[in-house]
């Protein structure tokens, strides 16, 4: 297959002089800004950061020569500007409101500020680029490429929106000239970038705080697909079919007039084993080692990108056999008193669904993941902000009603203001109507969640805990109690 992108794994990052030496960012403990932050820091800017949460990340980029405030105040710019003059960059995500002190001293200092966006597209411009997006999968696809790369002795700049498994890390630092990164359609941002070969993995209303409707989504995408010099998308995904035109088509359903598929013949709890195809010529049949069916959809994206871009298909088989989820994506944490417990990042219907699905087959399947058989499924989820839980409720209700028993938490805001008559509690009334027998909790307190998971859960339940908030610290509380990290490792198989 041709190769539409001539890398040069030996070339230098090229040099410029359009950043400024020294760059803020607020909020930096975040999965996007962290990754930036952490790339350029590494290739020799200044850099400082503020976040009021403490974590490993913070940790992390303060033994690179990162300084971090640990609070957002505007003395903090004032501290900034003492040591380095105003010749320097702020940065901020959509998640800093425009009250944000910082933010708020910056311009009345007339500093330069920056959406982290266009920070990516600065980067993006630097080197050739494979870029990812679309509504779900985009983290997944992300690092399935950056491995296959690595795999193929093919090292790329990755910026990642979750810990990629080989690096753990959610970024790479590499001297080839290709850059690996997903573009977040959350806010449209990702209009701004000019990649050379894109990835939509596929396409349905999300991030309902900023798409009024299906429409606005697409026309966005469509920004994007016309600014890739190559598009990869979905065949499978009838928005994307009927509204987006591309370079290149991949599917997990059909062969025929298909660039790149990859049909399932076999799938259990732990792999899929499926036959791959090209321009519906059979190449092999290969085991992915990771459940899901989304996740083969996901598969065939990131094979699709690397032969796109001119990887050999045997060394992309040989980096498949490696390959694994990121953080937070159908990820074991072990045994809990006999209870199978695992997280995901799910926080839209379609999510669930398939989140569900893989616990679903693990419980059908009786396959090796741990010491036990998981006998009942166990869901814990925390919605995702007010806006998403207003127009999915029902829709939430639906997903769960797969479950045997079900704790909804409060809502996580992600900086939302509360809208009334809205919460935990509202689902679960959709959900008692759908399912009156199902057991249902709806706790108040994470303290009160897990006196109810202590109660409710008996042994050889699997416990799925889901949500984009900070769910996981309830895995992290629970097993805190019991056994050491070493200890919850040891319960998995081998």
């Amino acid at each position: 297959m041709k190769s539409y992108l001539s890398l040069d794994t030996e070339s230098q990052l090229k040099q410029t002089q359009e950043l400024p030496p020294h760059i803020h960012f607020i909020g930096i403990g975040g999965i996007g800004m962290s990754a930036l932050a952490m790339i350029l820091a590494k290739n020799g800017y200044s850099i400082s950061g503020s976040d009021q949460k403490q974590s490993l990340t913070l940790k992390k980029l303060a033994e690179n020569q990162v300084y971090i405030f640990q609070t957002q105040e505007e003395s903090n710019i004032d501290k900034i500007l003492e040591i380095h003059g105003k010749n320097i960059l702020v940065v901020r995500s959509s998640a800093i409101h425009g009250d944000n002190l910082e933010l708020c001293k910056a311009k009345e200092y007339n500093l330069t500020i920056n959406h982290r966006s266009e920070l990516l597209a600065f980067l993006i411009e630097q080197k050739k680029s494979i870029i990812i997006s679309g509504s779900h999968g985009k983290t997944t696809t992300s690092t399935y490429i950056t491995t296959l790369f690595a795999y193929a002795n093919k090292n790329a700049t990755a910026i990642i929106g979750g810990i990629v498994p080989i690096y753990k890390r959610n970024y790479n630092v590499s001297d080839s000239e290709l850059l690996i990164a997903e573009a977040d359609e959350s806010d449209g941002s990702l209009v701004k970038f000019n990649p050379n070969i894109g990835v939509i993995t596929n396409l349905e209303l999300e991030h309902v705080d900023h798409y009024h409707n299906l429409e606005n989504l697409i026309s966005t995408m469509k920004q994007f697909a016309q600014k890739c010099e190559y598009l990869i998308t979905n065949f499978d995904c009838d928005n994307i079919k009927n509204n987006i035109k591309c370079s290149h088509w991949f599917s997990i359903h059909q062969i025929k007039n298909i660039d790149f598929a990859l049909i399932p013949k076999e799938s259990n709890g732990c792999e899929i084993i499926a036959e791959y195809y090209e321009k519906e010529k059979f190449i092999d049949t290969i085991t992915i080692p990771v459940p899901g069916i989304h996740n083969l959809s996901n598969t065939v994206a990131a094979i699709a990108a690397c032969r796109v871009a001119g990887i050999i298909f045997k060394d992309i088989k040989n980096g498949i056999r490696n390959l694994q989820l990121p953080s937070r994506r159908f990820e074991y944490k072990g045994l809990w008193k006999n209870r199978f417990i695992v997280e995901d990042y799910a926080h839209h219907p379609s999510e669930i669904d398939a989140t569900i699905s893989i616990a679903s087959t693990i419980i059908k399947t009786k396959n090796n993941l741990s010491k036990i058989s998981p006998k009942r499924l166990v869901t814990i989820f925390q919605p995702h902000r007010y806006s998403r839980t207003r127009k999915f409720q029902k829709e939430f209700a639906n997903s769960l009603t797969k479950s045997d028993l079900v704790f909804i938490t409060p809502i996580y805001s992600a900086g939302e203001d509360e809208i009334e008559g809205i919460n935990n509690k509202t689902i679960g009334y959709e959900l008692k109507k759908l399912k009156p027998n199902l057991e249902i909790y709806t706790p108040h307190s994470n303290e009160n969640l897990i006196k109810l998971i202590k109660e409710h859960t008996i042994e050889k339940d699997l416990i799925l805990i889901m949500g984009a908030g900070d769910i996981n610290i309830i895995c992290a509380n629970l097993f805190l109690e019991s056994v050491n990290n070493k200890s919850i490792n040891s319960d998995l198989a081998a």
